[in-house]
């Protein structure tokens, strides 16, 4: 069997490959590595629950619960909230650890099941082994009042939007704002934080019924957003994902405007501000050579990371650096989260635009983007492209090809069953062909069966 956690916790069909089974024992392992910090200074160990609005995440939450109380764990359930959210209450609860259920943006079907050590940060790969090694061993269950007691927070979520205005300096009034809530997590917050700072503000996909996160909306499916922002002369569109730990967004004209732009923004006007720790900001090898070449001539350091924010915040710990992200949106402003926050990133995208009076089209300007295919394959062995010397000549054929004008980048997905193949050239079409010419190796290489 492979290793049970992905790049973003442990992912898959809920009730198939997520189960209750399977939820339970995690979090009784999870107890077992976490809570113990909180054995040894004499406090019952304690964690926070909450979950997006997939159908499936009601009785993983209980089981989860249910789980971690048995486990001795006093627990304090949220509900609906995004995943930042969670994270935050873990650290301002002083819990020792958070469980998040949520598959991000993953179609509905898909669960997932997230944790967060003490402080709210994202587990290390050693940590998550030491639960996964942990699951089904024999354990001296606690009896009586040792057993642990379960809590509903019915005030997290205003708790949480408190604290997103109370980190900006600048109101956000006369913005008029679309913001697309993916019928997930970040429905309710998402819009009253945007609300609370001023702007005018319109949200769509906003009525989750279980079944429709993520469904032809939100970071994933740009198109309703572009048009709802057109046909409202907004000034601005925000997009988030299932569980809002992403941002995306659309200018005035229509325009999308992804995490490399968003990132730039911010790295900019930190670096104005004097707030760029070490005047570097942290991206992932995913980044386009656009915002690379932007950070140049802006005199900003980039230090880059393989594919994941969880790489992205190890490196920003590693380093004392404040400011990092993902082309998807993912950012991390460690100086006031302790993980990527799609809320908390919208409000400081309009926060720059308050301040500049400038447009999302005229700030985001700054990169300039290099053509980028990006083609996810499916149905292969994805753990098979490192050892593939077919797949090795093809993306060599690719990068001699363009002769230094562009990229080829080549990675099994840590979050879906898919190899993703993404090349940039001076033309879209350059681009489209080198990128299906390596995806139709990696097909017939890798097949699976």
């Amino acid at each position: 069997m492979g290793r049970l956690f992905g790049t973003d916790g442990v992912r898959g069909l809920a009730n198939r490959d997520v189960t209750a089974e399977l939820a339970v024992d995690l979090a009784v392992a999870a107890a077992h590595v976490l809570g113990d910090v909180g054995a040894f200074d004499g406090h019952r160990p304690s964690a926070v629950v909450g979950r997006d609005t997939r159908a499936s995440g009601e009785f993983l939450e209980a089981a989860v619960v249910a789980g971690l109380a048995s486990a001795g764990v006093d627990v304090t359930v949220v509900g609906v909230l995004p995943t930042p959210a969670v994270a935050w209450l873990t650290s301002e609860l002083d819990a020792d650890l958070g469980v998040m259920l949520s598959a991000s943006h993953n179609p509905m079907p898909d669960n997932g099941i997230k944790f967060f050590a003490r402080g709210g940060h994202k587990l290390a790969d050693d940590i998550e082994d030491a639960i996964e090694e942990r699951i089904g061993e024999e354990w001296e269950r606690p009896t009586g009042s040792d057993v642990g007691r379960i809590s509903h927070d019915s005030r997290a979520g205003d708790r949480y939007v408190d604290f997103l205005e109370g980190t900006l300096d600048t109101q956000l009034d006369g913005l008029r704002v679309v913001v697309d809530c993916a019928n997930g997590a970040a429905f309710d917050v998402s819009p009253r934080a945007l609300e609370r700072a001023g702007a005018q503000v319109t949200a769509i996909h906003a009525q989750p019924n279980g079944w429709n996160i993520n469904d032809g909306c939100g970071s994933t499916y740009m198109e309703s957003l572009v048009a709802a922002v057109r046909d409202g002369g907004a000034d601005v569109g925000i997009a988030h994902d299932g569980d809002a730990d992403r941002c995306l967004a659309v200018a005035a004209d229509g325009s999308i405007i992804d995490g490399d732009h968003i990132l730039a923004m911010l790295a900019m006007s930190k670096a104005d501000s004097h707030t760029l720790a070490h005047g570097t900001v942290v991206s992932t090898v995913m980044a386009n050579l656009g915002f690379k070449i932007a950070m140049q001539d802006a005199g900003i350091t980039v230090a880059e990371t393989a594919v994941g924010d969880r790489y992205v915040l190890e490196e920003m710990s590693a380093g004392g650096f404040v400011l990092g992200g993902e082309q998807s949106g993912h950012i991390v402003m460690a100086d006031l989260a302790a993980t990527g926050d799609g809320v908390l990133t919208a409000l400081h995208l309009l926060a720059i635009m308050a301040q500049t009076g400038r447009s999302l089209t005229d700030l985001s300007s700054c990169v300039v983007k290099l053509p980028q295919v990006l083609v996810n394959v499916s149905g292969v062995d994805k753990d098979g492209v490192a050892s593939s010397d077919a797949v090795t000549q093809a993306v060599e054929e690719a990068e001699s090809a363009l002769q230094g004008k562009g990229r080829v980048l080549l990675r099994p997905s840590g979050t879906e069953p898919v190899v993703r193949v993404m090349v940039e050239a001076p033309s879209v079409e350059d681009a489209q062909r080198l990128a299906d010419s390596i995806a139709n190796v990696v097909r017939v290489d890798l097949a699976l069966g």
